[in-house]
Parts: structure tokens; C-alpha cells; sequence
């Protein structure tokens, strides 16, 4: 029997790591791609490949090397990507480009050269991996925000382009999850706005995000799982998912209160994300 074939990008860690595994579990081949050392997938069983989604070369590389050993490819999970935290005025433009580069570019064109095999076989998956971030933006994150909105946006499209042909296009939307992910954001934020005229919010909410990264956020494997189901749980998949800590409350209490009194409640809560989160973390004693 043919094997089911998947390529999960940014597996190193965190949720693509969780969701080589997870696929891996449901007998899927699992092609994990990544930068970085992934010898402890190797040893579970899984292909892993070296991909840099900055660099085209590389790209066509790994997709190359998943048709050469398997002739086509099932599913696309789209997880390669990171978030640089600063001020837009702070931010340098090329480190905003970076991160359109990882985030989106990076994304689209492995679709691109995943997408004539999926046709051409009448089927195929592609699962981007986006953010509750996707559907709202705040200060100090706007470039993140940014590449979410955009990939949003491109998954919609290419979801309406190729339906026709077999291919679903399915968006996750994760909230806060515990992974690397806060900590580079929090170095990002201090390094780009930890001095400057934004510092007293930069700072507070760098805290706060580092909070998160010791574990005050869901399970990566939570995310994994409705990823994996995604992938391979249903005929007719949703188009989004989301899932993790903040996911649903957080985005459909944005999309129904005021944008002045929303900037007000960012304001607040930026100004005071350290001490608030800090209170969750070491709560005041009950009085005896």
C-alpha cells in the first residue's frame, strides 16, 4: 500500500516537532524539515531533511529529495516561521523583510513547488501554520502581525484557486504555546525597543512573554493533534483551526469591541503585562 507522505517544516521544535510525531503515529511518512539538528527525529524513525526557507536553493532541494525517494506528497505543513518583536519605528526594514521572507515567502514558495505534484495526483494538503495573531493586531508586534495577516490572506486565495483540482488549503490559528517561540520574541523586543522611547512598554511586555515560555501556555502537542486531524482526520477539512491557550476567547472578543476602546485595553495591558503576569506566577499568600 502507498504510503500516505508528509513534509512538516520549522520540525526542530516545538510545534513541528510535535507534529512530525504526530503524524508519524498515524503512519504517515514523515519528511521533517528544519535548519537545525533534528538527529532525535531521526532516531524515532523520521526522514529528516535540511531546509532553509530563506534560501530558494534549498527549498527545491528538500522538496526534490521527499519526490525522488516517495513520487508525491500528501501533505504540506507549513510551521517554519518566528516572531521579531519591536516598535515599527525601531524595527529595521531588513529585519522586517526577514521576517516576510520566513514567515510568508518562505511558506508560499515550498507551496509552489509542492503544488504541480499535488495537482498533477488530483489531492494534497497544505497547512499553514498562522497565529490567533493572524486576526488581530497589537503594539510592539506589528511586523509579526503583519506576516500573519498576509498569510491569511494568501491561504484564502490559493484555498479558492486550487479546491477545483483536490487540493484544501487549511489554516491553524494557535493562541499562546509553549515553546521557544516567546523567548526569541522577548530577546527580539528588548533588542530592537528595550532602550528607546518605547522602553517602559517594551520591557513590561518583554516579561510578560518570557513568562509564557516557562510554561504558562499550551502544549505544543495540543496543537499538534489538531494539525495532525487536520491532515488526515477528515474528507473535508476546515478551512481554520484554532486552538491553545487565548485562541478563541481572545480573537472573537476582538472582533466585536470598539478599536478605541480595544488601543485602550492594549495600552493597559502592555503597561502592566510584567506585574500582571508576575501576580499569576507568584500569587499574594491567603491571609491565615
Amino acid at each position: 500500500m502507498t504510503p500516505v507522505v508528509a513534509l512538516v517544516t520549522g520540525a526542530s521544535s516545538g510545534i513541528g516537532r510535535e507534529t512530525a510525531l504526530a503524524l508519524a503515529a498515524r503512519g504517515v511518512k514523515v519528511y521533517a524539515a528544519a535548519r537545525r539538528d533534528m538527529a532525535d527525529l531521526g532516531r524515532r524513525g523520521i526522514r529528516t531533511v535540511q531546509l532553509d526557507v530563506t534560501n530558494d536553493e534549498s527549498m527545491r532541494g528538500c522538496v526534490e529529495t521527499v519526490l525522488s525517494e516517495q513520487a508525491h506528497i500528501d501533505i504540506l505543513v507549513n510551521n517554519a516561521g518566528y516572531g521579531s518583536y519591536g516598535a515599527i519605528e525601531d524595527v529595521a526594514i531588513d529585519e522586517a523583510r526577514r521576517q516576510f521572507e520566513v514567515n510568508v515567502f518562505g511558506a508560499m514558495r515550498v507551496a509552489q513547488l509542492i503544488l504541480p505534484t499535488m495537482i498533477g495526483q488530483g489531492s494534497g494538503r497544505i497547512i499553514n501554520v498562522s497565529s490567533m495573531g493572524g486576526r488581530f493586531s497589537m503594539a510592539l508586534g506589528g511586523w509579526y502581525h503583519a506576516t500573519k495577516y498576509a498569510l491569511e490572506a494568501v491561504s484564502d486565495a490559493l484555498r479558492q484557486e486550487v479546491r477545483g483540482f483536490g487540493v484544501d488549503v487549511v489554516l491553524i490559528e494557535p493562541g499562546l504555546i509553549h515553546t521557544e517561540w516567546p523567548k526569541i520574541a522577548a530577546d527580539h523586543l528588548r533588542t530592537a525597543s528595550g532602550l528607546g522611547r518605547y522602553a517602559d512598554i517594551a520591557n513590561s511586555f518583554a516579561a510578560g512573554l518570557e513568562f509564557t515560555s516557562r510554561g504558562f501556555a499550551t502544549d505544543p502537542a495540543v496543537i499538534a493533534r489538531v494539525i495532525a486531524n487536520a491532515a488526515t482526520g477528515s474528507r473535508r477539512p476546515r478551512t481554520r483551526y484554532r486552538a491553545g491557550l487565548g485562541a478563541v476567547p481572545l480573537t472573537t472578543l476582538v472582533s466585536l469591541l470598539p478599536d478605541r476602546v480595544y488601543d485602550a485595553a492594549i495600552r493597559l495591558f502592555l503597561k502592566h503585562a510584567g506585574d500582571l503576569l508576575s501576580l499569576v506566577r507568584d500569587p499574594v499568600p491567603e491571609s491565615r
